[in-house]
């Protein structure tokens, strides 16, 4: 399974990839956006008929960052964006992604509805989720606990009929 983009190529990740994954999601820039997963998690979720974990490149090859969607076999036709991570940042990549995530999630299945979920001091992503077509729902207040403290979750999503429009 592959999706292709302008300027880079999303493919399954494999074993081999994880060491990059796990690397780029606890790095400095990313790991208080993004939950922490151990290795032994991602491997779990490469078995996962629900789930597709997604290794990120450029098309000079070189690993620019992971996404894992879930949701696949969901009968209420709902694909959520469980992460996404950019080790690459300012290229326009994680626009990019969405916007490729988008079109095959609405192209290549049956998905109705397209969610994610994001940290509420993520203004970055925010801008770049509406940026993308993406409605704000609501605040799930206090709703992750990080180690340390409470933090809120803003749910967002698209709708088929406001992609075909």
């Amino acid at each position: 399974m592959q999706i292709q983009t302008a300027r880079l190529l999303l493919r399954q990740t494999t074993i081999n990839d994880l060491d990059f994954v796990y690397h780029t999601e606890h790095d400095k820039e990313n790991r208080s956006y993004i939950g922490q997963w151990t290795i032994e998690q991602h491997q779990e979720a490469l078995k996962d008929e629900d789930i597709l974990h997604l290794l990120i490149e450029n098309k000079q090859g070189e690993k620019t960052g992971y996404v894992i969607l879930s949701g696949l076999l969901d009968t209420n036709k709902a694909l959520c964006i469980r992460r996404i991570a950019i080790k690459l940042k300012g290229h326009g990549y994680g626009k990019e992604v969405m916007k490729g995530l988008i079109e095959w999630g609405f192209e290549n299945n049956p998905a109705h509805r397209i969610w994610l979920d994001v940290k509420d001091f993520n203004q970055r992503a925010i801008h770049v989720y509406e940026s993308v077509g993406f409605v704000y729902e609501g605040t799930l207040r206090d709703s992750y606990f990080n180690g340390e403290g409470f933090e809120s979750l803003v749910i967002m999503s698209i709708l088929r009929e406001e992609y075909t429009k």
